[in-house]
C-alpha cells in the first residue's frame, strides 16, 4: 500500500503518528514532543466564529451564462456578449438559526453568488424572499435577537419575535412571505433568489437605471407544509444540503433564469414608495420582468470547510456598471460584511482560494497582516512609489454625477407615515387565495407561533393583522383561541 508521507505542519514525516514523547512507558509527557502539541494546538483552534446570521449554510460550484443582450443597461463585462459564461460560487443559508440548525426552518434563506469575472469578483448577496424586515439598519441587531435565544432562558422566545414585530408593522409584508409555506421551501433548488435592494446600474454611455434582480428556479417553485418541514427537520436535519450535493453528483444540475426589473430616476419619484424601501417590491405590471441569463450549478465543493464555510460574501464587492443604490439598510451592509470577515476569517480573508478573484489583485499599500500567503508583494514598496510605474484603467467607467443629495446632517428613523406598509402584505394575502389552503396555512402557522405569547402581544398581534386585512385579524382569532381553549386569557 502506498501513499503520502504522513508529516507534521511542518513537513517532517511522523513514523508513527499515536505515539507520544513520555518518561518511560508510563510516564508524565515531555514538552518537547511537537508532533502532539502540533495536533492538538490545531485542534483547540480548528472552529472559526460562526457567522452572526446565516450559519447554517450550503454551496455549490457553477456558472453563469448571458442569455440576452442588457448592454443598454449595464456595461460589466461579464455581460457584454450572449453565450459568455462566468465561473461562480453560490451559498445557500437560513438567517437566523445557528450552524447545527435544521435545514428546513421557518426562516428566510440566504441566496449569495460570487461572480469570478475578468473585471474582479461580484458578489450578489440576495435572499429567497423579495423583501426583509427591516428598512431602518439600526434595527438588524435588535431584531436579530428577537430571532435568537433568550438571554435568561436560553431559549427561542416567540414573545421576544412578536413584540419586536407588533411594534415595526414594516416587517407585515415578509410575514405573509414567511409564515405563508413560502416560509419553508421544498429544497434549493425549488426556491426563488431575489435582490431585495434596489441596485443602480450603468451603461456604457453612463446612463443609469435602478434594477432589482430575480432568480427564478426551472425546477419550480415548490414548499413544504409546516407538518413536513417538522418531520424532516427531526428525520434529516441536513436534507435541503443532502438534495443539492446528490442531484448534482447525479448531474442533475440545478438552474435559474435570471431577469431584471428596472425603473428610471423619474419613474422612482412618482411611485407611492420609496425604491430604498427594502420591505416593498416593484410592482410586475408597472415593471415587468426582462431576461439575462442563467445561473447553473454543476460542481459541488471538494471540501465544505474551505470552500463554504470560508466563502465570504459582501454586496460591496462588485465591478464597473454596477453600484449599491441610497437603500440606508444596504448601505450598512457594505460595511457590515467585511468587517465581519475581518473578525471570523481574518483580515486577508480575500486571499483564501474560494474568495479570491481570478485576476491578481495589486495594491501595494494593503500588505501584511495574518494569513498573508500570497508572496505579499514581494520587494515592492508597501506604497504608490512614483519611481515604480503603474497602469490605472482609464476606460473604467466611474458612476460619477448621477445622484445629487443635499440636506442636513440628522438623526432620522424611518417610521410609518401612511398606511402604505400594509397595502402590499394584504395585496400578498389575496394573491394567496389562488392557490390551494396557502391562506389557511398562513393562518394556522401564524396562529401556532402568537398562541405561545403572552395575552398583551398576542392582542397586539391581532390588531397589527387587522390593519393588514380584517379577515386575517378574524381567522387569527379563532384559530389561536381553538389552540388555547380554556387558557385563551394567560
Amino acid at each position: 500500500m502506498s501513499g503520502p508521507i504522513y508529516t507534521n505542519s511542518q513537513g517532517a514525516p511522523i513514523p508513527e503518528p499515536f505515539a507520544t514523547q513520555r518518561v518511560g512507558q508510563h510516564g508524565p509527557l515531555l514538552l518537547q514532543d511537537f508532533n502532539l502539541l502540533d495536533s492538538i494546538a490545531h485542534f483547540d483552534r480548528e472552529r472559526i466564529p460562526e457567522r452572526v446570521v446565516h450559519a447554517h449554510g450550503s454551496g455549490a460550484f457553477g456558472y453563469f451564462e448571458v442569455t440576452d443582450d442588457i448592454t443598454d443597461i449595464c456595461s460589466s463585462k461579464f455581460l457584454n456578449t450572449i453565450g459568455k459564461k462566468t465561473r461562480t460560487f453560490t451559498r445557500f443559508s437560513t438567517v437566523g438559526g445557528e450552524k447545527g440548525s435544521a435545514d428546513t426552518a421557518r426562516d428566510p434563506r440566504g441566496f449569495a453568488t460570487k461572480f469570478y469575472t475578468e473585471e474582479g469578483n461580484l458578489d450578489w448577496v440576495y435572499n429567497n424572499t423579495p423583501v426583509f424586515f427591516i428598512r431602518n439598519p439600526s434595527k438588524f441587531p435588535h431584531f436579530i435577537h428577537t430571532q435568537k435565544r433568550n438571554p435568561h432562558t436560553n431559549l427561542k422566545d416567540a414573545n421576544m419575535a412578536w413584540d419586536y414585530w407588533t411594534a415595526n408593522p414594516e416587517c407585515n409584508h415578509q410575514l405573509v412571505h414567511l409564515f405563508s409555506d413560502r416560509g419553508t421551501p421544498f429544497s434549493l433548488r425549488h426556491m426563488n433568489g431575489y435582490s431585495g435592494h434596489t441596485y443602480k446600474w450603468s451603461n456604457a454611455k453612463g446612463e443609469w437605471h435602478y434594477v432589482q434582480v430575480h432568480l427564478v428556479t426551472d425546477q419550480g417553485s415548490k414548499t413544504l407544509s409546516a407538518e413536513e418541514a417538522t418531520k424532516l427537520a427531526g428525520e434529516n436535519p441536513d436534507y435541503c444540503q443532502q438534495d443539492l450535493f446528490e442531484n448534482i453528483a447525479k448531474g442533475n444540475f440545478p438552474s435559474w433564469t435570471v431577469y431584471i426589473q428596472t425603473m428610471t430616476e423619474a419613474q422612482a419619484a412618482q411611485q407611492k414608495f420609496s425604491v430604498f424601501d427594502l420591505t416593498k417590491v416593484w410592482p410586475h405590471g408597472d415593471f415587468p420582468l426582462r431576461r439575462f441569463g442563467k445561473l447553473v450549478l454543476n460542481e459541488n465543493p471538494r471540501n465544505y470547510f474551505a470552500e463554504v464555510e470560508q466563502s465570504a460574501f459582501s454586496p460591496s464587492h462588485t465591478v464597473p456598471g454596477q453600484e449599491p443604490s441610497a437603500d440606508p439598510v444596504l448601505q450598512s451592509r457594505l460595511f457590515s460584511y467585511p468587517d465581519t470577515h475581518r473578525h471570523r476569517l481574518g483580515t486577508n480573508y480575500a486571499l483564501i482560494p474560494v474568495n479570491a478573484p481570478i485576476n491578481k489583485p495589486f495594491h501595494p499599500h494593503i500588505r501584511d497582516g495574518a494569513m498573508s500567503v500570497d508572496g505579499n508583494l514581494g520587494s515592492h514598496p508597501n506604497y504608490l512609489a512614483y519611481d515604480h510605474p503603474v497602469t490605472f484603467r482609464a476606460e473604467v467607467l466611474l458612476q460619477e454625477n448621477q445622484e445629487v443629495w443635499s440636506g442636513p446632517a440628522l438623526p432620522y428613523h424611518w417610521t410609518v407615515t401612511d398606511d402604505y406598509d400594509y397595502v402590499q402584505a394584504g395585496n400578498l394575502w389575496k394573491v394567496l387565495a389562488r392557490y390551494d389552503n396557502q391562506q389557511a396555512n398562513l393562518i394556522k402557522n401564524l396562529a401556532g407561533s402568537i398562541s405561545s405569547c403572552r395575552k398583551p402581544i398576542r392582542e397586539r398581534a391581532f390588531a397589527l393583522w387587522g390593519k393588514v386585512d380584517k379577515e386575517i385579524e378574524s381567522r387569527l382569532k379563532k384559530a389561536v383561541a381553538d389552540i388555547l381553549g380554556d387558557d385563551n386569557k394567560l
